[in-house]
């Protein structure tokens, strides 16, 4: 039997803590539960903010939050679980960017530090008080790791890409119409 280290325990509390926060906010999106607004709302936020199609969108965010943030919790899949994780929070601090780095400034802070978090776990590993231990690391294998991160950031670099330039041609839209209108009040 291996001994408990304060290493395995540290470990346990960053993916209960960073896990179980991933796995309400991915509840809220799905099931509308904790004040979330669910599919429909989170999917008209989603649109609003240029993913789409947003119940789409707010299906895979919930996912890779809920479901990501339990298995962190869990310790089982670390790898998957934390990569999905962290390219979901990538989605998000897409559209935080904007408003700069401070939350209180509605910037991307938080969703950065969760998505680290969840990466580093993931790198880490879920120490011997995890699911993945107990099962002889069956889905926490050394390859996974980049196979994970590689097939996450394949998926967020088009997501958040898309995303982007769906923003850039609404705000050079927004601009060539105030352009317009200050034409027409000239005249």
């Amino acid at each position: 039997m291996t001994c408990i280290d304060r290493r395995d325990v540290g470990l346990l509390l960053l993916r209960l803590g960073a896990g179980g926060v991933l796995a309400v906010h991915g509840a809220q999106k799905l099931f509308g539960w904790f004040g979330g607004g669910g599919i429909e709302g989170t999917g008209q936020f989603m649109e609003s903010v240029g993913y789409r199609p947003g119940k789409a969108s707010a299906t895979a965010a919930g996912l890779a939050e809920a479901g990501g943030g339990t298995l962190l919790a869990l310790g089982l899949a670390t790898p998957a679980a934390g990569a999905a994780a962290a390219g979901a929070m990538v989605g998000a601090a897409a559209v935080h960017a904007p408003n700069g780095f401070f939350a209180q400034e509605g910037g991307y802070e938080y969703a950065a530090s969760l998505g680290l978090t969840a990466a580093g776990l993931a790198v880490t590993g879920p120490g011997r008080l995890s699911f993945d231990a107990a099962f002889g690391h069956a889905v926490n294998r050394s390859w996974m790791i980049p196979a994970a991160f590689a097939a996450t950031a394949a998926v967020t670099a088009v997501v958040v890409g898309a995303r982007n330039k769906r923003m850039r041609t609404r705000v050079e839209g927004e601009q060539e119409a105030l352009f317009e209108e200050e034409i027409w009040f000239e005249e």
